[in-house]
């Protein structure tokens, strides 16, 4: 069992957005590999980067409150660790903060960077949200380009420590009592500067590309959900992790159903007789087939009646929702004079009934 995310990180599940980054602050100092030798040092380090990483995004944050660690494996949004450069790398700005200047530097001159993750939205119609689906994918994304691999210059080419900065990768500007750091204009933050660029990518270090790739979509998905495809997002530089490949699907409404989470809803019209007497009716459900309906006779305008597991399926299991039919009873707005004839009738049984009820209910009180 996975511990819980607010625990890990020492609290209440109404934190707000600064509290869940210094409460990780705090954990990053005490657990750090710099300053903590302990063997189980990294593993919490992990655990709690795993818990800010959840908790500080607002998505990922809604879904685990509502249904914990399983809806984030449902939705594969559970990232996981491999190792402690993967941290660095996809927390670097954060890191920054947390560890000043110097680490600034050095992370934005020689460490990994990690990838940057990518959103991809995916059309899906109805009944492929219902039955489930495998898509063929687009995506057009950055790679590291192959000539100078990722440098953005060649081998060979001389590497000079930036003349406006010294090779701190930023400027710092004074304006009246503030003092005001930005990134240097002449290096981009690198600290260094070269005498030539690469041909291929000139200077970028990044090529475009359209990466081909298959998704499979499980049956019962619903508008908004994402995929997550792991190590599909944009790659890292210098040897930093990939990012990831987040699909939004984004699901059409049905002409014949209206859905409510795994629920499915439908209307269905029968007369004023139909109602009385009861019928059995012929629906149409989610997949095609024609399912059995027994209406019970006296059935009301507006009644819905169910159809269990007849709904849409859950995501990742076999339970699913029901099908619920709401009845509508048609009155007819125009009657023949047959048609009226019998209604009069119909209605001097209904009022002989209703006045035998009455005089029964009389002599049970002695009235």
């Amino acid at each position: 069992m996975k511990t819980c995310y607010y625990q890990i990180l020492e609290i209440d599940r109404s934190a707000q957005e600064s509290e869940i980054k210094a409460a990780y602050r705090k954990k990053a100092f005490e657990y750090h590999p710099d300053r903590n030798t302990s063997p189980k040092a990294e593993d919490l380090f992990k655990e709690a980067s795993e818990a800010y990483e959840v908790l500080s995004d607002p998505q990922k944050r809604a879904i685990y409150d509502q249904y914990g660690h399983e809806g984030l494996d449902r939705q594969g949004m559970h990232h996981g660790y491999g190792n402690m450069n993967d941290i660095f790398s996809h927390f670097g700005d954060l890191f920054e903060d947390f560890f000043g200047m110097g680490r600034r530097q050095r992370s934005r001159s020689a460490g990994p960077r990690h990838g940057r993750d990518l959103h991809y939205e995916l059309s899906l119609s109805f009944e492929e949200a219902y039955q489930g689906v495998e898509k063929e994918l687009r995506v057009p994304r950055q790679k590291t380009c192959h000539l100078c691999e990722g440098r953005g210059y060649p081998k060979d080419a001389q590497v000079k420590t930036c003349s406006t900065c010294g090779g701190r990768g930023q400027v710092v500007q004074s304006q009246g009592f503030f003092t005001l750091s930005t990134t240097c204009p002449s290096c981009g933050g690198q600290g260094q500067t070269v005498e030539k660029s690469c041909e291929e990518c000139l200077g970028r270090g990044r090529l475009q590309e359209i990466k081909n790739l298959k998704v499979k979509v499980p049956a019962g998905v619903d508008h908004g959900m994402q995929i997550c495809l792991r190590g599909e997002g944009e790659e890292g530089r210098l040897g930093g992790s990939p990012g990831d490949l987040y699909v939004v699907l984004r699901v059409a409404e049905s002409k014949d159903f209206r859905r409510e989470g795994q629920d499915l809803w439908i209307k269905k019209t029968i007369n004023v007789a139909q109602a009385a007497l009861g019928i059995h009716l012929k629906v149409k459900g989610p997949s095609g087939e024609d399912l059995d309906l027994e209406v019970p006779p006296g059935v009301q305008s507006g009644e819905v009646l169910g159809l269990k597991k007849q709904g849409m399926p859950g995501v990742g299991r076999e339970k699913h929702g029901d099908l619920k039919v709401e009845i509508l009873v048609k009155v007819p707005s125009r009657l023949s004079k047959k048609q009226k004839e019998l209604f009069k009738e119909l209605e001097k049984t209904l009022e002989e009934k209703d006045s035998s009820l009455s005089k029964k209910l009389k002599n049970k009180l002695g009235l």
